[in-house]
């Protein structure tokens, strides 16, 4: 969605929103960091992030790929910056076309800052000169697609004249600029004047204020003076006053002094804030707190997965239950997609899954760390089967942080079957998915609630775990002669099939809501045919990620290589979701083992 539709919504029924802006970490680990605060900041519910786009575009590449995980993983709407320098037009619209590929639609044009080294901005052959040539190509190039901010200074360009800088702020709104972002400042009255001047040349968008909350003397200092900000004298005067070298002294004070812009902003009828976040969050979430702006309460998951803020998938609602704990991969593989199915699995879905990206590939290598942190992490030698079963015990227990199959720690619904979870994997049942039976919870619970208030949740039982031959032949048995409301499908790798399941597209609800005056959703799916695409992923994912740390023929090596050339890769689902006991099924498989 395009943030100007937003903005212009929250004008009319003038209500205040916020943003925040962060930067693209230089290493692998910042940027892991930076998607957990993403994850805890967007709690804070802003109404849009945005990502820098680096001096010289040096950190482009990171920059789409921030950006495309906010959008389409956390659910946030996200801006992206780009600039005009070091960047031919042919590399821009490469650029932007990723950008569109990804689901971004929001894009803040910049001429940008010289390159690191250069003191002097000067035009690449073959690029643009101005932000408002950018604007204006991009208007050219992608029609009304994209949602297009500039940059404005409420005091004038660090290299330029106040007035001439509004002339040039008049040039971008008319190539095709929706609304403006300033750069930070602290006089807010020059602020004020600086819209009032804007308004009387004709800039009739949205312009939103820059915020910088001080959490560091130093950096702030040299941030200021990088941009050539002004400080008023009253802030010279207080920040006199303080132990500058105590970050928590400054800090505070940088929350009150913040604090105390932004009223005076919004009783002067400024609706929106920017917070230049600095990749922190700890000051603004306490700004938002002091100025009442922060929700009352957690804002509820409109469905168990996070709904992309991707104008391509807003219609997407259902989806198989294999990708619940590799969303990523999931989205990779389906980005090219028509459409996405909505109210029922099988009446929209694409007829297939595309391959994973090496970018994908990367971002869980990345992901994982070096070899020897996941050696570490995951055990240096397996001896026997118990070893290995120990490994997913210690991620449920959340003693590790991730496993092959899992991009994060288990969520809340996991501790609800926790100690079952833990008495599968130490029986051999080596679980990659799971999710407790559910039968009416309210859709307000904190472990298993989605969607509107008022509704109902309900949940199938299911389990999806690696299996040797022998289990499943008892299991097989077991569910034949006992549980005839549990369904299954195994896999080994090479495609040998094992399943109780009629016909060829086996499609079961195993989550689903109901809701005043809706018709009864169903999110999450398992699927046959989806499964066979999950099952070799799941096998590679083995592979590449666990079996290929250990030297062939080491014991961890072999006792691996068995697992992923012999062992069945099987979901279960147990369809009595009111009586069902599927634990007490696998209990019953491994007691006739011993």
């Amino acid at each position: 969605m395009k943030i100007i539709d937003k903005i212009n919504q929250c004008i009319e029924e003038n209500k205040t929103f916020y943003s925040f802006e962060y930067f693209p970490p230089k290493t692998d680990a910042g940027v892991e960091n930076l998607y957990q605060r993403l994850q805890r900041m967007a709690k804070l519910a802003p109404m849009f992030i945005d990502i820098t786009w680096g001096a010289g575009g040096s950190t482009a590449g990171k920059t789409i790929e921030i950006g495309a995980t906010a959008q389409n993983m956390i659910g946030v709407e996200t801006q992206i910056h780009m600039t005009c320098t070091n960047m031919k037009v042919e590399e821009l619209d490469k650029a932007i076309q990723t950008a569109k590929d990804m689901g971004i639609s929001n894009i803040l044009a910049l001429r940008g800052d010289p390159p690191l080294g250069s003191e002097d901005w000067e035009q690449t052959d073959g690029g643009f000169k101005y932000a408002r040539d950018l604007i204006s190509h991009i208007r050219k190039t992608h029609g009304d697609y994209f949602g297009i901010s500039c940059a404005g200074y409420s005091e004038g360009h660090p290299e330029g004249d106040y007035q001439k800088d509004l002339m040039y702020l008049k040039e971008k709104y008319d190539a095709g600029a929706d609304f403006v972002v300033t750069q930070l400042f602290y006089d807010w009255q020059q602020f004020l004047k600086f819209v009032k001047e804007a308004r009387e040349i004709g800039i009739k968008c949205p312009i939103i204020p820059g915020i910088m909350p001080i959490n560091n003397h130093a950096s702030w200092q040299r941030m200021t003076t990088f941009c050539k900000t002004s400080i008023p004298q009253n802030v010279h005067d207080e920040m006199a006053k303080l132990n500058l070298e105590d970050d928590n002294e400054v800090k505070a004070y940088g929350i009150k002094l913040c604090i105390t812009i932004c009223r005076a902003l919004m009783d002067n009828g400024i609706r929106g804030l920017h917070f230049y976040t600095l990749n922190l969050e700890k000051s603004t979430e306490a700004i938002l707190e002091g100025l009442e702006l922060s929700p009352k309460e957690s804002i509820p998951r409109s469905l168990p997965w996070v709904k992309p803020a991707n104008a391509k998938r807003l219609a997407e609602e259902v989806r198989p239950i294999f990708w619940s704990n590799r969303v990523k991969s999931y989205i990779d593989r389906t980005q090219h997609w028509d459409e996405f199915p909505n109210g029922r699995w099988s009446d929209s879905r694409s007829p297939a899954f595309g391959e994973l990206g090496e970018e994908i590939a990367y971002f869980y290598r990345r992901k994982f760390g070096e070899k020897e942190n996941i050696v570490a992490a995951w055990g240096a030698e397996h001896a026997n089967l118990e070893s290995i079963s120990q490994v997913f015990v210690n991620f449920i227990e959340g003693k590790i942080p991730f496993l092959p199959w899992n991009e994060q720690s288990t969520s809340p619904e996991t501790n609800i079957i926790k100690n079952e979870l833990i008495e599968l994997n130490k029986n051999g049942f080596l679980t990659t998915n799971s999710q407790p039976k559910v039968n009416g919870v309210s859709s307000s619970d904190d472990s298993v609630g989605w969607g509107p208030l008022n509704g109902f949740i309900y949940q199938k039982a299911y389990v999806e775990c690696f299996i040797s031959p022998q289990h499943l032949e008892t299991l097989e048995n077991i569910i034949k002669e006992k549980y005839p409301m549990v369904t299954y499908q195994a896999l080994t790798k090479d495609g040998r099939v094992k399943t109780n399941i009629q016909g060829d597209n086996y499609v079961n609800a195993v989550t689903w809501g109901v809701f005043p005056a809706q018709q009864i959703l169903q999110p999450t799916v398992v699927d046959s045919n989806a499964f066979l695409v999950w099952k070799d992923e799941a096998f590679q994912i083995l592979d590449t990620h666990w079996l290929s740390l250990y030297e062939e023929g080491s014991q961890a090596h072999t006792l691996l290589k068995t697992i992923s050339d012999e062992w069945y890769l099987i979901n279960v689902v147990d369809n009595d979701y009111i009586n069902g006991d599927i634990f007490k099924l696998f209990r019953e498989v491994s007691q006739q083992k011993q």
